[in-house]
């Protein structure tokens, strides 16, 4: 159902107001491996953060390829909606990226306090994974079907 896909222009608003995304990528056995993570939409590109010896970072490292699932649920957001994004993800450790990036990953995170969410944040084995979409192959947006996808009249 193409007329049920997300707007491309739209998926800024989705990955800025989902609370989380489900990074996905092939674990140390080549299975599927995914782990649902916080995340920040920066300029286009996606920024989490683990430490060193996670199985997604040992993923990342060994193959850039990975996808993303986000989500509107527990979101503000009207209607329904999801994207999986295919990615080349890198992890970074250096020092300029990390005083770029931590603080704003932790005023997403902790807007009260994001002083002391980057105290958390700035640690020794923290590294940070960056995601640069290549393509969206599957989406939906309710608010584009019928009834919202429910049904009934649109």
């Amino acid at each position: 159902m193409t007329q049920a896909r997300l707007d491309p222009g739209d998926l800024a608003e989705l990955a800025d107001a989902a609370p989380e995304c489900t990074l996905v990528f092939v674990d140390d056995d080549g299975w599927p491996g995914g782990v649902t993570m916080s995340h920040l939409f920066h300029e286009g590109r996606f920024w989490l953060t683990s430490v060193r010896g996670r199985a997604q970072v040992r993923a990342v490292e060994r193959d850039e390829r990975v996808g993303l699932v986000v989500s509107s649920a527990g979101s503000p957001l009207p209607g329904r909606r999801m994207v999986r994004v295919r990615g080349r993800a890198v992890v970074l450790d250096d020092r300029a990226t990390r005083d770029a990036i931590l603080p704003l990953i932790s005023a997403r995170l902790q807007p009260s306090d994001p002083d002391r969410m980057l105290a958390l944040l700035d640690s020794p084995r923290r590294v940070l994974i960056r995601v640069d979409p290549v393509a969206c192959p599957q989406s939906h947006d309710s608010r584009r079907v019928a009834g919202d996808g429910r049904g009934g009249a649109r």
